[in-house]
């Protein structure tokens, strides 16, 4: 962890909130990377000859995924940017890596679904496979962890 972090809090946490909030710091470090690297692959599609035989809805999408992608990168690097560690913080945190996800499980459906299009050919199965993995990125992601909270609240 930077010094920084260590120098500047502004209150004394407990050893637990601590290592909780040195925890989220480090998610959200382990995320990051495959974000920007989803971004690079967005960003140079457009150069791509197939990417021209899009429609311009297909296009939209694409460019509606992209931003997406690009709101998720910027809440998850949110926490870089404030240079204490307290409760807040770890709230702070925990909430941005959470909000994060709803963009990038968008982005990512969006993008399955052009890939599908483009692949397969069939806007329906597309679609269905799209919907499909968005219902697991919402279970594995939203719904799994909030009832661990309701069935394990100790943790």
């Amino acid at each position: 962890m930077d010094d920084r972090y260590r120098r500047r809090r502004t209150g004394k946490l407990d050893e637990k909130a601590d290592k909780i909030g040195r925890e989220a710091i480090e998610e959200a470090r382990m995320v990051l990377p495959g974000m920007q690297a989803l971004f690079g692959f967005q960003l140079i599609a457009v150069f791509n000859e197939r990417f021209k035989k899009l429609t311009e809805n297909e296009r939209f999408i694409h460019f509606s995924a992209t931003v997406l992608v690009t709101i998720a990168i910027a809440l998850i690097m949110t926490p870089a940017a404030y240079a204490t560690i307290s409760k807040f913080f770890v709230w702070l945190t925990s909430w941005l890596i959470a909000a994060a996800m709803v963009p990038l499980m968008l982005g990512l459906t969006l993008k399955v679904y052009l890939l599908g299009l483009l692949v397969i050919g069939d806007p329906k199965t597309s679609l269905a496979v799209s919907t499909a993995l968005l219902a697991v990125f919402s279970l594995l992601w939203f719904v799994f962890p909030l009832a661990m909270r309701l069935f394990h609240p100790e943790d």
